[in-house]
């Protein structure tokens, strides 16, 4: 493929080689062309809600559109003509059956899907990746992906394969069913991208009744893209709290500790059920993996290399399918800055397993009422930030006491070294009064607000008390549950009667997991 920068106005030898230039269509793709981009069969779909605030799409989809940071206008019509031409569009969003409920503030909902599908795998890369046989139409990994209207932020909530629900004309079955009924309700004399795109649809509007959301745009992804992904990005950063040995079933076979792993690795590791609490450890080890590839791409190694870039839209366009009406380049153009931090991640919240007759092991959900208030939640207003901040000084002045409240051997000594290499002095370490503290604490005598204040600083998210027994000072640092070091953020905390996803983290989280 030439790799020659096109002009974007045209002109004799600069145009995309055939296989490549949208304007002649692509071949098993199941859509015509149409030049300059016009669709005569536009007119007759019903509008969708304009995606214009979904400013952070780019992101979601880890790596479709990291053509954002361009150098210049050329590049940047190459890599969308490139994204277009190679990737694949379904109609996938269902005219009926997805609604919102209930006063949802604005925002864009985006359902991203992993294929179990291994049809477009080799026999060699079938060994390689430990993958079997083809297991059909299951959708292994379902997430629905919110951002809020100003797009700040990402929230990406999974659903757990076997979650028990109702799935509109079929009654109640595991969630993983319903891309399948979908499809198979199609008349199997229909051309395949119609059955796909009535698997598609129908878990769109199972999701919807679940969350009470309206979903705009759905993604799917399968292994072979999985695999490509991570070569491209140069392998994804996880850290195991264990070493790992499940060569027998998933292939996964990791020491403990942080590592970089791509590739066939990546695969096993997130495909991996056995030795740890199943499907619930399985979600995490998705999550973690979205969050490192968020990580990579941000950083100068892909966004400023025009050849990663290229690599990595034509590694994912490849094995994305999208709906008809995902603007990609536009989308990408739009796109603003969000924050590692500002990107979560949480499990649906739910009751936990169970068994039903003819349906065998499930995970049962909060009732609908609670999941629509948890949803609902995403898209609220986040709360003013004060109009001063507390002051800060240096933390040379700042003495700091650590106390273990968490129960983990060891962590106090740890955070304390992590301080002074802060620049904080510590004044000593210890146990707290209790070791079930789910929240880590910083502490202050009267006056000492602005030495408070500077712990906090480095521990983003931290819960700030004032304590009358505390001698003017010295500040108190209890470490908590939730404290994995110094300069990460603790998760966010849930105002009373706020509804909560399990397993909360975000991208710039580093921390061991199962």
């Amino acid at each position: 493929m030439s790799t020659r920068r096109p002009d974007p106005h045209g002109g004799d030898g600069r145009s995309l080689p055939p296989r490549l230039d949208p304007r002649l269509g692509r071949a098993g793709s199941g859509r015509p062309a149409h030049p300059g981009g016009h669709d005569p069969l536009a007119a007759d779909r019903p509008a969708r809600r304009p995606t214009r605030r979904a400013t952070v799409v780019t992101r979601v989809l880890a790596g479709v559109l990291s053509a954002v940071v361009l150098a210049t206008t050329g590049w940047s019509w190459y890599l969308g003509q490139l994204a277009e031409a190679s990737i694949n569009r379904t109609d996938a969003i269902p005219d009926s059956g997805n609604e919102e409920s209930g006063d949802v503030p604005e925002a864009m909902n985006l359902l991203l899907v992993g294929s179990d599908s291994r049809a477009n795998l080799t026999e060699e890369q079938l060994r390689e990746l430990n993958a079997g046989t083809d297991s059909g139409l299951n959708t292994d990994t379902i997430i629905l992906v919110h951002l809020p209207a100003d797009g700040s932020a990402a929230s990406f909530v999974s659903f757990p394969r076997d979650s028990y629900v109702e799935i509109p004309g079929h009654g109640w079955n595991k969630l993983n069913a319903a891309y399948a009924f979908g499809y198979s309700s199609v008349d199997d004399g229909r051309p395949e991208s119609e059955r796909q795109a009535g698997g598609a649809q129908l878990l769109v509007q199972t999701i919807s009744a679940l969350s009470g959301l309206q979903i705009d745009h759905y993604a799917e992804v399968d292994l072979l893209g999985f695999f490509e992904l991570t070569s491209v990005v140069g392998g994804v950063e996880v850290n195991l709290c264990a070493a790992v040995d499940d060569r027998e079933f998933s292939g996964a076979f990791f020491p403990a500790g942080p590592q970089v792993i791509s590739g066939a690795d990546a695969l096993k590791f997130v495909r991996q059920r056995h030795g740890i609490n199943g499907d619930y450890d399985r979600i995490i080890r998705q999550q973690v993996f979205i969050a490192g590839v968020l990580r990579n791409m941000l950083s100068g190694d892909v966004l400023l290399d025009p050849g990663k870039q290229r690599d990595l839209v034509e590694a994912v366009a490849r094995s994305l399918t999208v709906d008809q009406d995902l603007d990609l380049f536009q989308l990408a153009r739009q796109m603003q800055s969000v924050t590692l931090d500002r990107i979560e991640f949480q499990t649906v919240p739910y009751v936990g397993d169970d068994r039903v007759d003819g349906a065998g092991a499930i995970v049962r959900l909060e009732d609908e009422e609670t999941l629509h208030a948890f949803f609902a939640q995403l898209s609220a207003e986040p709360a003013p930030d004060p109009a001063e901040p507390p002051a800060t000084v240096d933390p040379a002045s700042v003495p700091v006491e650590v106390l273990n409240g968490s129960g983990i051997s060891g962590l106090a000594a740890g955070a304390a070294g992590e301080l002074e290499e802060a620049g904080f002095p510590v004044a000593g370490t210890g146990n707290a009064d209790s070791s079930d503290y789910t929240r880590t604490v910083v502490r202050h005598a009267a006056g000492d607000e602005a030495l408070a204040a500077t712990v906090a600083a480095v521990i983003p998210g931290v819960l700030v008390e004032l304590d009358d027994t505390l001698t003017a000072g010295t500040v108190q640092l209890v470490l908590g549950e939730d404290f994995t070091g110094v300069g990460v953020p603790v998760p966010a905390q849930p105002a009373p009667g706020e509804v909560t996803g399990a397993d909360q983290r975000n991208a710039a989280d580093r921390s061991c997991i199962n």
